[in-house]
């Protein structure tokens, strides 16, 4: 009796998650906790930040079986064996096929679309411009993580970060790296996301550096009213452009249309409200917690890991620099009309970079108000990331 005991719990200590714990495992779900105590006590992107780091927590416990890398292996034929997953796989893997098939992202512009409104960008086409002045920081960076020698699909997903968009990231990220790249969607996703948590901190510095008090004091005329039958118009058309432009962008792109044109048309109100709310909620979940889970010790404590918080801080500060660069040259061109400030907003963080432009116009300006101003930018920005990423996975 006393050896059946024994044996029991030796059983018992040798299959807990405590018998399975090292070094790398502990330093995991510290990192979890920082992550946990960010989204919690300093706000930093929550609704995703949350979910992610739990994921992380979970996915670094020993033994726990709910997120199994090897699935997601590459077969002879270049797919996932989707059939071996559903049948082997844990939880989270089963929640992370929605990535790695490409569905939550899109899930996500859906409800993006129905949440924003482009009339500060229709009554103002020239925001289109800066939104794309933004996004050299993409590419600048992909240039530059090619040359630290870095591969084409590491460069890509790294790049991406430059827009600001997390869905975006994971997208892109998710599509073009391999299991035998150094980083992974949830490297990619935590970088992302904590650069556009911080952008109130980043942005305002490199705004003032490059900008004279002369110009952030500009203040710039009233936006005319935009007719509802441009707002039906618009998401259609720009659907039909980019997607005959850039293919590769359609699913962002047209999802995130579709959301504009379910909102704009007025007919659609159950499904304007189900989109921005019930399903933006679940998608959300979903999305953090299996994105999360891919944050395993071998993808995070690295120097490849390293490499992505620089590259992906440098990548947002081009973009931001070369926003309010071409802000400075539409001041010029118009004689002093346009308040540069409002070009860092075409980075792809709705609405902050908007309000950041605000505030920093406000501290030169206390009458000035460029929040509507910038927002025309800041949706052409997500936009513009859309397509950047269409681009990237075109020629990758």
């Amino acid at each position: 009796m006393f050896e059946i005991f024994k044996d029991a719990i030796v059983s018992l200590a040798e299959t807990s998650g405590f018998a399975g714990l090292d070094w790398k495992a502990i330093v995991m779900i510290l990192i979890s906790f920082v992550f946990m105590y960010l989204a919690i006590a300093k706000n930093f992107e929550p609704l995703l930040l949350l979910p992610i780091s739990f994921g992380m927590l979970l996915t670094n416990l020993p033994f726990s079986g709910l997120y199994n890398p090897d699935l997601f292996i590459i077969n002879e034929e270049g797919h996932i064996d989707v059939l071996n997953v559903l049948t082997n796989g844990g939880l989270l893997d089963l929640l992370y096929l929605g990535v790695k098939l490409q569905v939550y992202p899109p899930l996500i512009f859906l409800g993006i679309g129905c949440m924003t409104d482009f009339s500060p960008l229709i009554a103002n086409p020239k925001s289109f411009l800066l939104g794309a002045a933004a996004q050299a920081g993409i590419f600048i960076t992909f240039i530059g993580a090619a040359l630290l020698g870095m591969s084409a699909t590491e460069a890509g997903s790294i790049a991406i970060i430059g827009g600001a968009d997390g869905p975006t990231a994971i997208y892109v990220s998710s599509r073009l790296l391999k299991p035998t790249d150094n980083i992974n969607t949830g490297t990619i996703a935590l970088a992302a996301y904590t650069y556009m948590a911080l952008v109130p901190i980043i942005q305002p510095p490199i705004m003032k550096l490059l900008t004279t008090k002369k110009e952030r004091g500009v203040v710039m005329e009233q936006l005319r009213t935009v007719s509802k039958t441009e707002k039906i118009i618009f998401p259609i058309a720009v659907t039909v452009v980019i997607s005959l432009l850039v293919p590769s962008a359609t699913p962002l792109v047209g999802m995130l249309m579709l959301g504009n044109l379910l909102k704009e048309s007025g007919v659609c109100n159950r499904l304007v409200d189900t989109a921005q709310n019930a399903l933006m909620n679940i998608v959300t979940i979903f999305l953090g917690v299996s994105v999360g889970a891919t944050t395993q010790a071998d993808k995070i404590l690295n120097l490849s890991f390293a490499k992505v918080i620089i590259l992906g801080v440098i990548a947002f500060g081009i973009g931001t620099a070369a926003g309010v660069l071409f802000g400075k040259l539409m001041y010029v061109a118009t004689k002093g009309k346009v308040n540069p400030l409002i070009g860092s907003a075409g980075v792809s963080a709705v609405p902050m970079a908007a309000r950041v432009s605000q505030k920093v116009g406000a501290q030169e300006n206390p009458t000035n108000f460029l929040l509507m101003h910038a927002m025309g930018p800041n949706v052409a920005g997500v936009i513009g990331s859309a397509v950047a990423a269409g681009v990237l996975l075109s020629i990758i």
